[in-house]
């Protein structure tokens, strides 16, 4: 069964939107792992538009299931990742003012940068994981960097599947082969939703683990959190 880790990102910009502690994330996370979910995900950005650095270290007291941190590996979030120590960091490489992540890695352009990155998290015992578009030569290059996984960007697919376009997984599908063949764990995330998860999970080999926030809690608007979970979780079997 794939995992299922949930992104709180966006409870966390419901409670700033408004000041105070309402929603809290950290009862969020507990609450969601206590529904079913495998993982706990949150991606602070330097700005803390919405997870924030601190929300990152009440967290890792309270999430008991995988704990991912997702971001670029400036100094402070590499600070912060050294200090939490996740299950699995996974690197991104989004622009300080990008509104979310909208492209994988080249993992050959800046192989030397993410290698002493990778290095340096695996050294105190944490996974790590590259997000990358599924291109055959960016895969390759992140197995160079001694990454223990990739995460797929999957938002062509989801935004082409919503057009009734299912020859859109091929490239995912490729891409998760290469993975498997080479010693790469696969996760993917960015737009999956209850809609297109099951197709997905369906053709993708491999498939440990995916990173959902926005559409879930956009569906749980209307299904409620718990059952929306289990949804995800029966889609994903």
């Amino acid at each position: 069964m794939t995992k299922l880790s949930v992104n709180i990102n966006k409870i966390a910009t419901l409670r700033n939107s408004r000041g105070g502690d309402t929603p809290n994330v950290v009862q969020f996370a507990k609450d969601v792992q206590r529904f079913g979910a495998q993982g706990v995900t949150v991606h602070p950005r330097p700005d803390e538009r919405h997870i924030r650095y601190q929300d990152t270290r009440d967290l890792k007291l309270e999430v008991y299931t995988e704990f991912n941190v997702e971001g670029n590996p400036i100094q402070s979030f590499m600070d912060l990742v050294l200090e939490v120590k996740p299950t699995q960091v996974t690197l991104v490489p989004d622009a300080v003012d990008a509104l979310t992540s909208n492209a994988g890695w080249d993992t050959i352009k800046h192989k030397e940068f993410l290698t002493e990155v990778i290095h340096e998290f695996n050294s105190h015992g944490i996974r790590t994981s590259i997000f990358v578009d599924p291109v055959l030569e960016m895969i390759e290059g992140a197995k160079i960097t001694g990454a223990d996984r990739i995460e797929l960007y999957t938002e062509s697919f989801a935004h082409q599947y919503s057009l009734g376009n299912s020859n859109a997984i091929e490239p995912f599908t490729k891409a998760a082969e290469l993975s498997n063949e080479i010693g790469l764990g696969v996760n993917a995330g960015h737009d999956l939703s209850l809609d297109n998860i099951k197709f997905f999970k369906e053709n993708i080999p491999g498939l440990l683990e995916v990173s959902i926030g926005h559409a879930l809690i956009a569906e749980s608007l209307y299904l409620g959190i718990e059952n929306v979970v289990q949804m995800y979780l029966q889609r994903l079997k």
